[in-house]
């Protein structure tokens, strides 16, 4: 498909290209959805191997923060920023100013920060040239690490899960297959230890797994491809998207799977309903991986560390309800999640329709 029809397919506003040739710059930022607000979304860094790869990345994506902001009530609307290239090589605090001046061309249609292959640091020097951008340091006036809350919201749908499979949340003695042990795969794993949990993870970085090993008592490592037939309670897909697909599904031995990566459904209806004839319950990943977001979004209003804790602790709620609302409708849990987005933003877009207009003195 050409750009536009593409656009169309996901439903997108504006795509957006810039490059920079001094210091290598080549982005690609997506708006999808503005109904309830600028657009919010991160900024991730990979050598892609086309420009078609990256395009499509950056659709998905963007269209995903969308969901995510609307079920986490977030007043935003779905970004995302892309860059090509090589992380470890290719990045300068340069090209992050350079980033930083296209941003602020938005306008403040859209906001950016971390995401995979890019830190909060890099962000520091984009800030320089924008006011546009979040997920920096406390020392540079954000609201810290935004893995922090994306963890602990898995967690939260981790416990909702054990509570609709075994009604109760203890997670004592239950097994979990990590797929991804960076920013949030760790941080989730050193917690399903301290919980009682006995974690088998995988990871293509060797020293992700060597700091996580001495945190979690017990860690079992198997090979990149092996971690999609272990036998476990719950698999936690943790790095990138479109993991759960054709050839994995069917070697899935979970319960269910719950975790933090973007986009984990190659293709959402076809594969949300494979696993739903397969008996394994599917926690939208959108909702599960909020919390990022929602620290984030909440740095927009003055960062309220407590407002945060409480947004974030609600994901446990709201995926029960979209496990209720599957159930009740005999549709799979990914269906039952976007059909509570789109109520959302069909009610916002009715409630903007309210004229607010300003009451003059006599």
């Amino acid at each position: 498909m050409g750009i536009f029809e593409q656009m169309r397919a996901y439903g997108h506003e504006q795509v957006i290209f810039f490059q920079h040739k001094a210091t290598g710059l080549k982005s690609i930022v997506a708006i999808h959805d503005t109904t309830a607000g600028p657009a919010l979304g991160g900024c991730r860094m990979r050598p892609y191997a086309s420009e078609e790869e990256m395009l499509l990345d950056v659709l998905r994506l963007s269209r995903g923060m969308t969901y995510k902001c609307a079920i986490a009530d977030v007043d935003n609307g779905g970004g995302k920023c892309v860059i090509w290239g090589d992380p470890n090589t290719d990045k300068t605090p340069e090209m992050f100013r350079a980033l930083g001046r296209f941003v602020e061309g938005l306008g403040g249609r859209f906001y950016t920060g971390t995401d995979v292959g890019t830190y909060p640091q890099d962000f520091v020097h984009a800030k320089r040239e924008s006011s546009y951008i979040v997920g920096v340091p406390v020392e540079y006036g954000g609201s810290g690490d935004s893995s922090v809350p994306t963890a602990f919201g898995v967690m939260q749908g981790i416990r909702a899960t054990a509570k609709k499979l075994w009604g109760q949340t203890d997670l004592q003695g239950r097994t979990f297959a990590i797929q991804g042990l960076g920013k949030v795969g760790a941080k989730v794993a050193v917690s399903l230890a301290e919980e009682g949990a006995h974690v088998i993870a995988t990871d293509v970085v060797a020293d992700n797994i060597e700091r996580v090993r001495s945190r979690v008592p017990g860690l079992e490592v198997v090979g990149a491809d092996a971690i999609f037939s272990v036998e476990c309670d719950i698999f936690v897909p943790c790095a990138l998207g479109a993991v759960l697909n054709d050839h994995t599904i069917p070697r899935l031995r979970c319960r269910a799977v719950v975790g933090s990566a973007n986009n984990q459904l190659e293709d959402e209806e076809r594969h949300g309903a494979m696993l739903q004839q397969r008996g394994i319950l599917y926690a939208p990943d959108y909702l599960v991986n909020a919390g990022g977001l929602i620290q984030v979004a909440d740095e927009l209003h003055g960062a309220n560390p407590e407002r945060v804790l409480a947004k974030t602790t609600a994901i446990y709620d709201i995926l029960l309800r979209v496990y209720d609302l599957a159930v009740s409708r005999g549709i799979p849990t990914s269906v039952a999640a976007n059909q509570l987005v789109e109520h959302r933003l069909q009610m916002v877009a009715d409630l903007k329709q309210i004229s607010v207009g300003s009451v003059k003195e006599a």
